[in-house]
């Protein structure tokens, strides 16, 4: 099989779970859409989310995808149960905040949930909290996925941003902080430097290794040439450029 994998996120941060895919299984053939010209999803409505979700993963399907990679904590939060309903013949892999390995992380501290508004209070969070939260700190990244959509990551601004969210914590022992949205990674060294003692981490390499196993069960693995990546976004071609960046930042 040579068909495409689809990844659809809010925006560009989704391109760090697909950098993670694409280097677990460089053969394969990617399609990956940002919903820039909505992002951020985090402080819409709750049906808003799902109907811009729908759009945006309707684009994969019409392109006949093998699969889809739900490259955003709050559309995987809102969308994800709904589309595995609508398409059980498809692996539909979703993202979901690292709280299990942080909370197995800790020695005695505290964890740090940094995600969006809308990850933080549906459902699926609060089942993940309800089994791995004791300690847990939930915390809103107010204004962070804004700075990485306008591909300014590696800025003194970003840098500001994530300090003014995280120094309350840093008298506290902080053992672990999750990256609960996908724009985060690309913000990874801001937060390391306000925390240096604490232990970071992010879905992407499970969701990309959920991916690996679900494209053997299905016998869907391309093996026999490299792959590809074609990029689209609602946001036009500034947007796209972003997202080659940063797959090359990563690299």
């Amino acid at each position: 099989m040579n068909d495409l994998i689809g990844f659809f996120d809010s925006g560009v941060g989704g391109v760090s779970v697909l950098h993670e895919a694409r280097r677990i299984m460089p053969n394969e053939n990617y399609l990956f859409y940002g919903d820039n010209a909505h992002a951020p999803y985090g402080p819409r409505p709750l049906e808003e989310i799902r109907a811009l979700s729908a759009a945006g993963i309707g684009l994969l399907l019409e392109r006949g995808v093998k699969a889809v990679v739900i490259a955003c904590n709050t559309a995987t939060s809102a969308y994800a149960e709904i589309v595995r309903a609508q398409h059980p013949e498809l692996p539909i892999i979703g993202m979901e905040p690292a709280l299990k390995p942080a909370h197995f992380a800790r020695h005695g501290g505290k964890v740090i949930v940094l995600a969006t508004a809308a990850t933080l209070k549906l459902e699926k969070f609060e089942r993940l909290m309800a089994r791995y939260g004791d300690e847990a700190i939930p915390v809103v990244g107010e204004g962070l996925v804004e700075l990485v959509e306008n591909g300014r990551a590696q800025t003194p601004e970003a840098a500001a941003r994530v300090r003014a969210l995280l120094e309350p914590y840093s008298d506290k022992q902080i053992d672990a902080v999750v990256l609960g949205c996908t724009h985060y990674p690309y913000l990874r060294e801001h937060v390391q430097a306000v925390l240096p003692h604490a232990q970071i981490f992010d879905g992407r390499e499970g969701t990309a290794m959920r991916l690996k196993s679900q494209l053997e069960k299905y016998g869907l693995r391309s093996d026999d040439a490299p792959g590809i990546v074609e990029y689209r976004s609602s946001g036009g071609p500034e947007a796209i450029a972003l997202m080659e960046k940063l797959m090359a930042w990563m690299d």
